[in-house]
């Protein structure tokens, strides 16, 4: 970076312009398993404008750009480039518009999705994507997240309607907005949604809000094997049983999350744990399919969480899956992957990657959206163990390459990042060359996120 930009970025943003090896340090990665790599500077600005301006000095000196939310991603997606600056959005923060009549909003990127839900609580409305830590909306667009409610509110791209992206000339563009649909021109919102700051960076995010439900029931059910917990997610979603969430726990994970979490009344088997959302008449009714059906699988009796404290602490558990296979090690670190296969294919699945981790010896809690087809897999390590991360990987290949066997996707909710570059290559060789079509047009310099989805070189 020469003097004269660092000048004129220190102009632009004063004390928000930072080259102290501590700050570079604390964005330098997400929760993956790189090793930091340090930007040259970190910047911090407070509007679209400033952004504007950020990236058209960047892109006529061809100065790489990483965005950073909350650094919560698992795949490498925001990890430096010491030959470029990051730029970290925390200070658009602000919750811009809502409309509670209209059941939508607008925000800058870094509002979180727990930020959001506080703002709404009054309004009997909620943000419904609920991916386990707290993200940035504007980062969980970015890598189109999902999370535990996806089987009943969808994914990020069934709640975006519009989006503010800053394309990397400084173009500020705003794409959709607040109608339910639109046949106005291209589906420009879908093509930032995942990009993963590829392509610019989003500023300001509109979302679809939905009503609070009347009765919310939460309710844990344990089961012998994991193939009975995963056959039993499988039924409720091929009859047609309208539920919130049905999350899976592998008896590893179990026992991690009860000693992290300080469960009681829980045993380290697998198990599921089920969200009806509705009235109470309509809850009663599925609960009910969804008992017999448990049953019929060897389900345990269901333990429900009867007031909201309790429903908190269970989904709190589920949401503190990483943290707690993280904690498992001091100085340790978590190797988490996802794949999303369709729903008639989860079990088979499920069941390989059990017998894979067996095979290849290799300590593997698992966690899952069983009503979407999606789940993780997440592999606690000491890097100072010779050979391990090899291991992983050879495990991760093995695994990605039996979801695409089975229709699947290398990835249902984290994104491409630097992880799995490889295997989007074997997933879409042929819409690659589409991808970098896009990439070279609206990015020519190849500043933004470079090295992230794919090689454009």
């Amino acid at each position: 970076m020469n003097e004269q930009v660092e000048i004129e970025l220190k102009n632009l943003l004063n004390s928000r312009y930072s080259t102290s090896e501590s700050t570079r340090g604390n964005y330098a990665r997400g929760e993956d398993t790189y090793d930091p790599i340090l930007s040259k500077a970190v910047v911090f600005p407070e509007s679209n404008e400033e952004v504007s301006k950020i990236l058209k000095l960047c892109n006529e000196n061809k100065i790489p750009v990483i965005p950073f939310g909350t650094g919560t991603s698992l795949e490498g997606n925001v990890v430096g480039n010491e030959k470029g600056i990051t730029i970290s959005l925390e200070k658009m923060n602000k919750i811009l518009s809502v409309n509670a009549e209209d059941f939508d909003c607008r925000v800058q990127a870094c509002v979180t999705k727990e930020q959001l839900n506080e703002y709404l609580r009054e309004d009997g409305i909620f943000f419904p994507i609920d991916p386990g830590a707290n993200a940035a909306l504007g980062g969980m667009a970015s890598t189109s997240a999902s999370g535990t409610m996806a089987v009943k509110y969808g994914t990020m791209k069934t709640v975006i309607s519009g989006l503010t992206v800053v394309l990397p000339n400084g173009d500020i563009i705003n794409t959709g907005g607040r109608t339910k649909k639109t046949s106005a021109g291209y589906n420009l919102t879908n093509l930032f949604v995942g990009s993963e700051g590829t392509l610019g960076i989003i500023t300001e995010v509109h979302l679809r809000l939905s009503p609070i439900p009347e009765s919310i029931m939460s309710a844990v059910c344990h089961f012998p094997s994991l193939e009975d917990a995963v056959m039993t997610a499988q039924q409720v979603i091929q009859y047609g049983v309208p539920i919130a969430r049905i999350e899976m726990l592998n008896a590893d994970q179990m026992g991690i999350s009860i000693n992290y979490s300080k469960l009681k009344d829980i045993e380290a088997v697998p198990t599921l744990f089920f969200e009806f959302h509705g009235s109470e008449s309509s809850n009663h009714e599925n609960i009910k399919i969804v008992e017999e059906l448990s049953k019929d699988n060897k389900g345990s009796s269901f333990k429900w969480a009867k007031d909201l404290e309790d429903r908190n602490k269970l989904w709190q558990a589920r949401w503190d899956v990483y943290y707690s296979v993280k904690a498992l090690n001091n100085n340790g670190r978590v190797y988490s992957t996802d794949v999303c296969v369709p729903i008639s294919k989860i079990t088979e699945c499920v069941k390989f990657a059990e017998e894979q981790a067996k095979k290849f010896g290799v300590r593997a809690p698992m966690v899952g959206h069983m009503g979407d087809g999606n789940f993780h897999v997440v592999l606690p390590y000491d890097p100072e163990q010779k050979d391990i991360y090899k291991k992983l990987r050879a495990f991760n290949g093995t695994l990605i390459r039996k979801a695409l066997e089975l229709e699947g996707t290398i990835t249902g909710e984290h994104g491409v990042g630097l992880h799995k570059k490889e295997y989007l290559l074997e997933q879409h060789p042929d819409s690659i060359p589409v991808m970098k079509s896009i990439k070279r047009t609206l990015d020519p310099n190849n500043i933004m996120n470079p090295g992230k989805i794919f090689d454009l070189n």
